[in-house]
Order: structure tokens, then C-alpha cells, then sequence
């Protein structure tokens, strides 16, 4: 069992998924060689008692639930099942549904980082380009140390890829080493030794009598 509490959380932004959309073959070459990656990181990640959190979009099912998202990329012959199959969640593993592409946009990944007491995020999945990118962006906005794993992310295109990791890196200062360099207890231990982020303080001015 992960513990509740722990400064240092693995996302998984939509790895289940159906590839069942426009442009969804591409994505699948050059999605199938991170799927094993990502594997091995989550095994680590729950070894070092990091909380594993799944982020997926909804894909405009409102009354649908991650259950049966699983059940959608598991049972039925869709594009994407031989990749879900690769990293299907355990039952103490945390889950979002997302409606947008950004994970913390009108969803409850805020408050369940801050449950858990997170101050550093490792980004996985798909498509580095769009969701990946803009999760990392607000991550990034939110004072949230941002690991990227260069070897863990994939777009329909590779040059798009490698051109959103290096915004990652560059304008989000995102770390995007490759996935076999994280090494947990370090990144608990310097997100620990980081302490809380700081809280802007309002403009004088801006600030109630």
C-alpha cells in the first residue's frame, strides 16, 4: 500500500486510452516503445512508496467513470488496448478524469496533490505535445517541481515531441532526464528538505482593510 502522504507523486496523463480518433495510428507508433517505460517507473515509483496518479481525459463521456474507461480500452478491439493493457492501475493507485487537456484544469488533482502533501510531480503519457505540455504548465504555475521523463512522453510526431519537451525544459524549467536516471528516495528527500511553496502575497494596495 502507498502511503498517504509522500512529497513526490507519479502522474500517468491519459496512457488509458483508445486511440480510436484522427491521428490516433500515429500516436500509436510512437507511443508503443514509452508504454514499457512507463511500466517499469510505476513498479519503482510503488516500490519506493511513491503514490502513482492517473490522469485521463473523459473523452466527452459525462456519465462515464474511469472503471469504465478501463473496461472501454480492455475488452472492446480498440487501437490503443495493447498499450493500456501495459499499465492498467492497482487498487490503491489514485485516479482523476480530466475534461480538458491540462490535468488540474476543473478536476480535483489540486487538492489531492495537496492531500498528499506533494511538492514535486514526475509527468508521464501522452500526447507530449498537448496534454502533457499543458499539465506541465500548470504545474508549473503552481510552484510544483516538474519532472518530465524524455523517454516516458509521446506525440503523433516526433519532432513535435522533442520540440514541446525542450519548451518543457527551457520555459517551464522541467527536468526531462530519461526515466532510468529518477531516483526516488533522492527526489523525496530534496522535495522534503524544499519545504511548502511560498504563498504570492497580494499588492498592498490589493490587500483588504
Amino acid at each position: 500500500m502507498v502511503p498517504d502522504k509522500c512529497e513526490v507523486a507519479l502522474i500517468l496523463l491519459d496512457v488509458i486510452n483508445d486511440l480510436e480518433f484522427e491521428g490516433g495510428e500515429e500516436l500509436l507508433s510512437q507511443a508503443e516503445p514509452i508504454y514499457p517505460r512507463i511500466a517499469e517507473l510505476k513498479r519503482r515509483a510503488r516500490e519506493a512508496g511513491v503514490p502513482v496518479v492517473y490522469v485521463n481525459d473523459n473523452f466527452g463521456q459525462w456519465r462515464s467513470d474511469f472503471r469504465s474507461l478501463i473496461d472501454h480500452c480492455t475488452r472492446e478491439k480498440v487501437r490503443g488496448r495493447p498499450l493500456a493493457e501495459q499499465v492498467l492501475p492497482k487498487g490503491d493507485d489514485y485516479f482523476v478524469l480530466k475534461p480538458k487537456h491540462s490535468g488540474f484544469f476543473s478536476t480535483t488533482l489540486d487538492v489531492l496533490l495537496a492531500y498528499l502533501g506533494v511538492r514535486t510531480v514526475i509527468i508521464t503519457g501522452v500526447a507530449g505535445n498537448i496534454c502533457v505540455l499543458f499539465t506541465a504548465n500548470d504545474a508549473y504555475m503552481r510552484d510544483f517541481h516538474v519532472l518530465v521523463p524524455e523517454d516516458c512522453v509521446a506525440s503523433g510526431d516526433a519532432e513535435e515531441n522533442g520540440h514541446a519537451l525542450r519548451q518543457m525544459a527551457t520555459v517551464l524549467k522541467a527536468d526531462i532526464r530519461p526515466s532510468t536516471e529518477i531516483d526516488f528516495a533522492t527526489l523525496v528527500s530534496e522535495a522534503r528538505r524544499s519545504g511548502p511553496p511560498e504563498i504570492p502575497q497580494a499588492p498592498e494596495g490589493a490587500r483588504p482593510s
